[in-house]
This record gives structure tokens, C-alpha cells and sequence, in this order.
């Protein structure tokens, strides 16, 4: 039977770029853009995408309840990948918007990137936007992706606070952050893999033969 992908739409995701990247790295799978929390509560798997601020993101999820469709996917043992403000929207707080308690999946907290210099003395652009390594733990998404590859960033704010084993790579940019984050079937990333290719579309390839 054929799988169904379901990727969420919430109004703030980059859903053009993702579904287009999905369509190639699928294997016969049904791709589904849908803002139904039924929709996104029964599909085979389930990808959490996100820009903006956190406040509108988190009040949008709570409204229109995709905020459970997506808990019960995580609950149910279902492959779930976060992805930018999706991965922000999984973790406990964000210090964005003067404070926002998130979904709570994760025990991360989402600050601020600090204000400082780099060692040229200048001071390092926020948001932090371009092409950066990941230092990677082992796990089934980043089977064919060499360590220290680079993946295309854009954000101002990033994960800390994680256990250990809860962090699958790691990034440096004016602060040490989780680039990556896994809980059994959940898998949340920074970075935007619809925007770096080819490894991105690697890490997608494997999401969607990933059996947790």
C-alpha cells in the first residue's frame, strides 16, 4: 500500500520548496500538503516545517489543533521531521517574542544568538543565514552524508539545553548550538534540507525509508 506524507501547512513554512524536494527524494509515496489535523494525525509519516516568529507559530498550531495531530504522531511511533521553526516549536521555550511556552516534545529552551565578535574582530550578522557544518552523531539520517557536511541555515534564534542524547549534530555559530535533535521516531533539524541539496535531499531520501 502506498505510504502518505503528509507536510504540514500551518501558513508558515516554506511548503513550495519542501514539497518540491520531497517529489524527488519520494519512492512511491503519496506527498500531501494539508493544514487538516486528521489528515496529519493519520499519514504514515509527517513533516513539521516552519518560518516566522514563534508566537504566531505556536498560536496558529493551538487554534487550528495541529498542535495534538502532531503530539499524537510523535505519541503513536510514527517518522516525524522538524524542520527550522518546527524544530524550535518541539522544544520547551523559546525566548522569542519576550517568551513562549512550545509543544513541549523536547527539553530544549530557544535563545537568542548572542552578540560578539568573530576572529577578525567583526561582529557576526544576525540572523545566522548561509551554509554551515554539522557535526554529526550516528543515526539512519545521515546515512550517506560525510560528517562536517555543509547545510544552508536561517535563523536567529537555535536550540540549547538538550541532553546529550537527544542532540544529533551540533553547530557552531557565535554560540555552540543542536543543529539536530532525535527522540525515538522524532527527528528535528535547523536547517532547511529543501535548500541543501545534495546532502539535504539525502537526509530526506533516508526520512522517508527511515522505520524507527
Amino acid at each position: 500500500m502506498t505510504e502518505t506524507v503528509a507536510v504540514v501547512d500551518y501558513g508558515m513554512g516554506n511548503l513550495h520548496s519542501v514539497g518540491k524536494a520531497l517529489e524527488r527524494a519520494a519512492d512511491h509515496q503519496r506527498i500531501v500538503i494539508s493544514g487538516d489535523p486528521d489528515v496529519v494525525r493519520t499519514a504514515d509519516r509527517v513533516i513539521f516545517p516552519g518560518v516566522g516568529a514563534i508566537r504566531d507559530c505556536i498560536g496558529v498550531l493551538r487554534e487550528s489543533g495541529l498542535d495534538q495531530a502532531i503530539l499524537s504522531v510523535a505519541a503513536a511511533g510514527r517518522p516525524l521531521l522538524a524542520i527550522c521553526a518546527g524544530m524550535q516549536a518541539l522544544m520547551s521555550h523559546s525566548e522569542e517574542n519576550d517568551g513562549v511556552d512550545c509543544l513541549g516534545l523536547f527539553p530544549g529552551v530557544v535563545r537568542r544568538f548572542p552578540e560578539q565578535l568573530d576572529e577578525l574582530g567583526q561582529r557576526m550578522k544576525v540572523p545566522h543565514m548561509g551554509w554551515n557544518r554539522v557535526q554529526q552523531t550516528s543515526h539512519p539520517l545521515w546515512e550517506g552524508i560525510e560528517d562536517h557536511s555543509r547545510f544552508y541555515f536561517v535563523h536567529s534564534y537555535y536550540v540549547t539545553e538538550l541532553p546529550e542524547e537527544q542532540i544529533a549534530g551540533s553547530c557552531e555559530y557565535s554560540a555552540h548550538f543542536a543543529a539536530a535533535a532525535v527522540r525515538d521516531n522524532v527527528f528535528a533539524v535547523q536547517f532547511h534540507p529543501e535548500k541543501s541539496a545534495p546532502h539535504g535531499l539525502v537526509l530526506l531520501e533516508n526520512f522517508l525509508r527511515w522505520q524507527p
